[in-house]
C-alpha cells in the first residue's frame, strides 16, 4: 500500500454518532450527512456504519452519490440536498432518492417521471429558505407551492426542511438570526398545515443546532461535521461542558505518510520551488511523498504547518508540490519510513487535528478533510489495533 494514506476509525465515528443521538430525544429521527464522500472519509462504509447505529436517513449531494450508496446495498432513505439535472431525474427516481422541491418546474420534472415509471405517492421534501439564501421557497409562498405540488401526479409531500445559517456562532445577533429562522420556518409549516396537506417529518438543525438547540429538534435532525469527529465552529466542547452537556467527539480520519528520504542540508541551502526557505543551520530534511494533490495543500507552506514524527512537531519547509513536500527534522534519531502524521487521532501519533489547520489557514475541518484526494487509499480500521 503507498505510505500516504487516510485512516478512517470506524470505532470513533460509531461512538460519534451515539453520543450525538443520546442527546436527542428517542422519538427525533436522525438523517446523517455521508454526502462529499462523507467528507472525505469514504461514504459507502461510512453509511454502513450509520446504518447500524440506527440512523434513519442518509444525506447526499448528487445522484451519483446515491447511485454509489445503493450499489453497495445501502437501503436507507437517501436525502439529496442539492439539485440535479433533468438528465438526472429518471435515476433519481429509480434510485429511490428523496429530493429537495421548492418551485413547481423542477416538482414536475419528478411528478412526470414518477407517472412514466407508474410510481405513486413517491417521497419529496419541501425546502423552505429563510435565511440561508441558496436553495428554497420563501416562508410566505410555502403554502401554495405544497398545494400546487399536491396536484401533481405520482409524487407526495412527505416533509419539510430549512436550513440555518449561522447556528455554528454564540454572537447575540447571530443566535437571534438562528431564531428568527426557526420562527419563520414553523410559520411556513402552519401555512403547509392550512392548506390540509401534510407536512411530513420536518426537519432544520445541522451539527451546531443538533448539539446546542434542543428545542429546535423537531422531527429530525441533521448532524454532519460533528459525525466525523468536529465541533460546529464557536458550538465547541468547552462551550457545551459549560452548559452541562459532555459530549467527546474524536476524530474519524488520520492522515499520514512516511519520510521517504532524508537529506543533510547545510546552512544557506534552499529548499523547493522559488527557493522560499534556507537553512538557518546545519539541518536533515525530510521528503515526504504528500503534496498539494492529496491535500497536503500549497497554502499550507507558509502556514506554519508542522508534521508529528515520532512525538516532535517537524515543520514543512518551502514549498509544498504537488506529490512531495519537505520538513525539517527535530530528532536526530529520526530513520527513513519512521511514519509522519499530517492530523488525526492522537492514538495515532497525531500532534493536530484538521481544526488545527483549519485554523492556521483561515478556513472549516470540513474543508480539511473533504480535501484528502482520492488517490489517497482509506484504510478503515474497526477498532485502535491496525
Amino acid at each position: 500500500m503507498r505510505a500516504t494514506r487516510a485512516l478512517i476509525h470506524l470505532d470513533n465515528l460509531r461512538s460519534n454518532i451515539l453520543q450525538i443521538k443520546s442527546c436527542t430525544s428517542p422519538s427525533v429521527k436522525m438523517c446523517i450527512a455521508v454526502k462529499a464522500d462523507a467528507y472525505g472519509h469514504g461514504a459507502l462504509e461510512c453509511a454502513k456504519v450509520a446504518a447500524e447505529c440506527g440512523a434513519d436517513y442518509l444525506a447526499i449531494a448528487t445522484v451519483d452519490e446515491g447511485r454509489q450508496l445503493r450499489e453497495g446495498g445501502i437501503k436507507l432513505p437517501l436525502l439529496m440536498l442539492s439539485l440535479c439535472s433533468p438528465e438526472e431525474v429518471k435515476d433519481a427516481v429509480s434510485l429511490d432518492i428523496t429530493p429537495l422541491l421548492f418551485d413547481i418546474e423542477y416538482a414536475s420534472l419528478f411528478s412526470q417521471e414518477c407517472i412514466n415509471a407508474g410510481k405513486k405517492n413517491y417521497p419529496v421534501h419541501l425546502a423552505v429558505d429563510t435565511g440561508m439564501g441558496r436553495i428554497g421557497c420563501l416562508p410566505e409562498e410555502a403554502g401554495i407551492l405544497a398545494k400546487d405540488i399536491s396536484c401533481l401526479g405520482g409524487i407526495v409531500i412527505a416533509g419539510m426542511c430549512t436550513h440555518f445559517a449561522v447556528s455554528d456562532s454564540l454572537k447575540k445577533e447571530d443566535e437571534l438570526y438562528t431564531k428568527k429562522q426557526f420562527e419563520l420556518f414553523k410559520k411556513a409549516i402552519e401555512n403547509v398545515k392550512a392548506q390540509g396537506i401534510n407536512p411530513g417529518i420536518c426537519h432544520c438543525c445541522n451539527s451546531a443546532a443538533t448539539l446546542n438547540n434542543p428545542e429546535m429538534h423537531m422531527d429530525m435532525v441533521r448532524p454532519g461535521i460533528i459525525v466525523y469527529g468536529y465541533y460546529a465552529d464557536e458550538v465547541s466542547r468547552e462551550f457545551l461542558e459549560a452548559k452541562g452537556i459532555k459530549i467527546d467527539l474524536q476524530p474519524v480520519m488520520t492522515f499520514e505518510t512516511e519520510i521517504c528520504s532524508i537529506r543533510n542540508f547545510e546552512k544557506g541551502k534552499s529548499v523547493g520551488y522559488g527557493c522560499t526557505w534556507k537553512a538557518e543551520k546545519d539541518t536533515c530534511i525530510g521528503i515526504l511523498p504528500v503534496g498539494y494533490d492529496d491535500g497536503m495543500f500549497r497554502r499550507f507552506s507558509s502556514a506554519g504547518i508542522k508534521v508529528a514524527v515520532n512525538g516532535h512537531n517537524c515543520p514543512v519547509r518551502g514549498r509544498i508540490c504537488m506529490d512531495q513536500c519537505m520538513i525539517e527534522l527535530e530528532d536526530d534519531k529520526t530513520r527513513r519510513w519512521d511514519k509522519a502524521v499530517i492530523f488525526g487521532d492522537k492514538r495515532f501519533g497525531a500532534l493536530q487535528t484538521a481544526d488545527d489547520l483549519a485554523r492556521l489557514t483561515s478556513t472549516i475541518s470540513y474543508e480539511i478533510t473533504c480535501g484528502v484526494s482520492k488517490r489517497v487509499p482509506r484504510v478503515f480500521l474497526t477498532s485502535l489495533t491496525r
